[in-house]
């Protein structure tokens, strides 16, 4: 499947656009090595691949693709402590924001047996996390050796391109048109991730549907301006 078939499946995890997977995805030079991967996954080392971005920069997102893609099953790194470990061990698996399960000896004792068990069946297993696991500060040596081992996906924060282009989504799907020097304002004055994009236009949407105005500059600002307060 090339980029752009799938960036035609796509949809990014933003508030109002909960089923992951649909609508358009947007593959851009920060993005595209890591899609690739995903769309890769027959060729990853030992079956496994940690996905590693910023808060925001859609790690969950293509997870979810990745899910729907060969049925895997997703947990989170906060759950695993608790999980019966064998019985996730039967399909491909999803643990996200694994780097969490760091310092808890329960969670990361049941993701090296998961790990192990993936390996043994031939299972694959993506990871998702905010930082490469050399970084982790795992307790667990025979743990940290295996991840380190792991190939790895890096997603970046969106560019200017991108996150314009998100949006300019977001606005549309709300049927409100804007002018495009809002749109660049915009992206020099939120934080550059996919949630806050999401909120940000939720926020203008709401408050010019309130008060009956259009989303101009000046609004915006007086908008922005009480969400910082």
């Amino acid at each position: 499947m090339t980029s752009e078939a799938m960036a035609e499946q796509l949809t990014f995890d933003l508030p109002r656009q909960p089923a992951l997977g649909r609508g358009d995805f947007f593959v851009s030079p920060g993005n595209a090595a890591a899609v690739e991967a995903i769309q890769g996954w027959h060729d990853w080392p030992q079956g496994k691949l940690v996905l590693i971005g910023p808060e925001g920069s859609g790690k969950t997102h293509l997870a979810h693709v990745w899910a729907a893609l060969t049925g895997a099953r997703l947990i989170a790194s906060a759950l695993l402590a608790e999980a019966d470990v064998s019985d996730l061990a039967h399909t491909p698996l999803v643990v996200e924001d694994a780097d969490r399960s760091a310092g808890d000896d329960d969670a990361e004792a049941a993701l090296f047996h998961l790990h192990n068990l993936a390996l043994e069946r031939g299972l694959p297993l993506l990871l998702t996390a905010r930082v490469p696991p050399a970084r982790w500060r795992l307790d667990l040596p025979d743990l940290a050796s295996r991840m380190q081992g792991s190939a790895i996906a890096t997603l970046a924060a969106p560019d200017d391109a991108l996150f314009s282009a998100v949006l300019v989504k977001l606005f549309a799907d709300r049927q409100i048109a804007v002018d495009p020097n809002l749109v660049a304002w915009l992206t020099r004055r939120i934080d550059r991730s996919f949630a806050e994009a999401g909120r940000t236009v939720d926020a203008l949407d709401r408050a010019a549907l309130k008060e009956g105005k259009p989303i101009t500059r000046s609004f915006a600002a007086r908008v922005l301006d009480k969400l910082a307060n």
